[in-house]
Formats: C-alpha cells, structure tokens, sequence
C-alpha cells in the first residue's frame, strides 16, 4: 500500500454511504460469479456502476476542485490547436452537408466549446457535434458549459448514449478516454500466469492473483513475439481488452473518419520495459496519487496507461490506417500553437505570465509534452495530417 494513503482526506459522510452501497453491488457480483471477479470487471463498477460509479455519479472531477485536470482545463489553446487539424480534415470530406465531430467522454465540456468556437472563427462549422456521454451529471455540466461559453451555437450539439449517428463523415476525438477503459491486471511468475481477481472476505472487498486462463497466455505471447518483450519474473501489468470492441464499433458505424485519441501512454515495448515492472495501474483522490484500487470505490478514478502499439494493432483488425503518432508537444506545435500564442500577445504581464505556463504545462517533457501522445486512425481518408508533419513516430509502434 502506498504510504501517500496515509495523507489521503476523508470523505465526507454522504459519499463514504455511496462508496458503501457500491461495494454491496461489487459483493453481490462475486457472490453471482463464485466468489471472485476479473479486476475489469471491478474497474468498470468502481467508475460506471450507474449513479454511484466514479463518472456515473455526481462527484466533482475535473479542475482544481476534483482529483485531476485534463489538457482543455489547461488552456483553451490546446483545443483551438485541435480544431486546426480538425478543420482540415473536415474541409478535405467532399460532402458539405454531412462533416460532424463525434467527441467521447467530454469532461467537463470545455474541449467541446473551445473547438466549436475555432471552427466558427475559422469559418468551417460541423453539422453536428455529437457527444457520447454516460453520464448524467457530465452531461449537465457540459451544457451548461457550452451554454456559458458557446451558446449560439448549442443547437449544433446533440449528445448520444450510444454510438448510433445517422452521420457517415465525421472527425472522432477521444482525449483522456482510454486511460479510464477498464484493465486486466496480470502477473508472471516462476510457477505461471496470474490475473488479479477481486473477491469479498470478513467484510471487505479484496484483491488476489489467481491463475489465468489461456487466452491471457496466448496475448502475452503475441506481445513479447510481435515487439520484441521479456516478461522477467516476477513482473506486473495490465493489457486492455475492450479495444478491438471499442474501434470496430467506431470503423462499422461510419464510412469516412478521422479518429485522434489523445492520452498518455507508450509503445508496446516501453509498456512493458523491464523496469516498468510494476505496471501503470494508478488512483486519483483530490490530486492525489496512490495505489490502493479499493480505496473508497466510486470515489477515486482508476487509470491506467495507454499502449498505443495494442491500440495500432486493434486498428489494423478493426480496417483502419494508422496515419500519424506522435507526442502532444509535436501535434500542438505542427497544429500552429506558437501562432495562437502569438495572436493573444498583450500588454498584461499577469496574461502573459499564465499563457507561457499553460504552454509550458501542455508541452514540456516533464509536464504534458511528451507523456502525452496523439494517434490518427483512419478510414477511407488519405490526405495528409498536419499535425503530425513536426514528428512523426509510427514507426516506433
């Protein structure tokens, strides 16, 4: 258990009986399942369970007053940077009348404002721009944002449940959604594989590594064949497996698209470096982090980071192109974040100021910069990417 625990703020009463009333519905699901469930399963509760997941509920996440900040609370030129790019891709879809933007997850809503804005300056506004949002309470949030900040043109938005658009053309951004995709976590060890399972013993939730099937068995093999990786022992991580699901869906339900998925992550051989021997399994509590995944369930966010290469390779089955990888510093730089930063130049020292450190926090190497990486998977679109011209890393995956 991380000592960090030690310094971790108490909930309030309220949420310490929400956390309760989660943790009877994650018994009562190993109880359905013998005794123990795959820790996915628990990740997908602990963040989604309705009303009292972690995003399914009513809990401030984002900003100063939650337990993290995304790249678009950061600064609003991240998303005018986005819109650059998305701009050309919209321009580049021959038919006027269907260009749309289909957004996943969408915080807290100011990604979306501050795109519509730059493309409206810019003078190539989407027909719509479709939100997948599950959550009730972010959907409030991000219309009431939108409202705030974009009002005029609210009537362009339209959220969804579930990806089902009449649309076919359309630019898919996903910025910080795979990160909270549930994971499986495994281990190897002298005596075999283990995956970690999440079970109900004197009244308490607890976590065990049981043995694992031969499914799991056989992707750890694929992975250390296809990049190249030694599993020492004993050694820890975690793989995803709801991304082939996740872009088939995307690839059948349109005919044209962009999709830029922007997290933080690695390449497959990075993932699993040998010092990485851990994993990258992580919680977040009021800006805090810590280990302990049992702390509080539906409290804390659990994340984990990307590996693009898996993310490539599921593109590739699902018949869609790889067409650009790089780091956040390079598709914000190539996507014209010096020119922005030079048109909002004024006099205020104080302005100034906290314009150079939202560049800095967005794209130094210590902070966002290189942590942070941009993946452009493609279907029947062939034109080149600008923001990926700086640098381009695919062939790293």
């Amino acid at each position: 258990m991380d000592a960090s625990l030690n310094t971790l703020p108490e909930p309030d009463p309220v949420s310490v009986e929400r956390s309760v009333c989660l943790i009877e519905k994650i018994r009562s699901a190993c109880e359905a399942s013998g005794g123990w469930i795959p820790f996915s399963v628990f990740m997908e509760m602990a963040l989604y369970e309705p009303m009292l997941g972690y995003y399914s509920g009513g809990l401030q996440k984002f900003g100063e007053q939650g337990d993290f900040i995304t790249s678009p609370e950061v600064s609003p030129l991240f998303g005018q940077c986005v819109a650059r790019q998305t701009a050309e891709i919209l321009l580049n879809i021959d038919d006027e009348n269907d260009r749309n933007i289909i957004e996943f997850g969408a915080g807290s809503g100011a990604l979306a404002a501050d795109i519509l804005l730059a493309l409206e300056h810019m003078g190539i506004l989407p027909e719509k721009y479709y939100i997948l949002e599950l959550s009730a309470e972010l959907k409030a949030r991000q219309h009431t944002t939108l409202t705030e900040e974009a009002g005029h043109l609210i009537e362009r938005v339209q959220w969804l449940d579930e990806l089902s658009v009449a649309a076919k053309n359309a630019v898919v951004i996903a910025n910080e959604v795979l990160d909270a995709m549930p994971v499986e976590c495994f281990r190897v060890t002298e005596s075999g594989t283990q995956t970690l399972k999440i079970g109900f013993e004197e009244g308490s939730l607890v976590s065990r590594y049981l043995s694992a099937d031969n499914a799991l068995d056989e992707k750890l093999r694929q992975i250390e064949n296809r990049s190249e990786v030694e599993f020492s022992e004993p050694y820890s991580s975690e793989l995803n497996p709801c991304l082939q699901g996740w872009l088939a869906a995307i690839a059948d339900s349109l005919e044209t698209m962009v999709l830029l998925v922007i997290d933080y992550g690695y390449n497959e051989k990075e993932y699993y470096h040998p010092d990485r021997s851990e994993g990258t399994l992580m919680c977040y509590y009021r800006h805090r982090a810590h280990d302990d995944f049992l702390f509080y369930p539906g409290l804390q966010d659990i994340t984990a980071f990307v590996n693009f290469t898996d993310l490539a390779y599921a593109a590739s089955e699902s018949g869609l192109m790889v067409s650009g990888y790089t780091t956040q510093a390079a598709f914000l730089l190539a996507s014209g974040l010096s020119e922005l930063h030079a048109s909002q130049v004024t006099e205020d020292p104080q302005t100034q100021i906290r314009l150079s450190q939202q560049i800095k926090t967005l794209t130094l190497p210590s902070e966002m910069g290189e942590r942070f990486k941009v993946i452009a998977l493609t279907k029947n679109y062939d034109e080149p990417l600008s923001g990926f011209a700086m640098l381009d890393l695919r062939n790293r995956l």
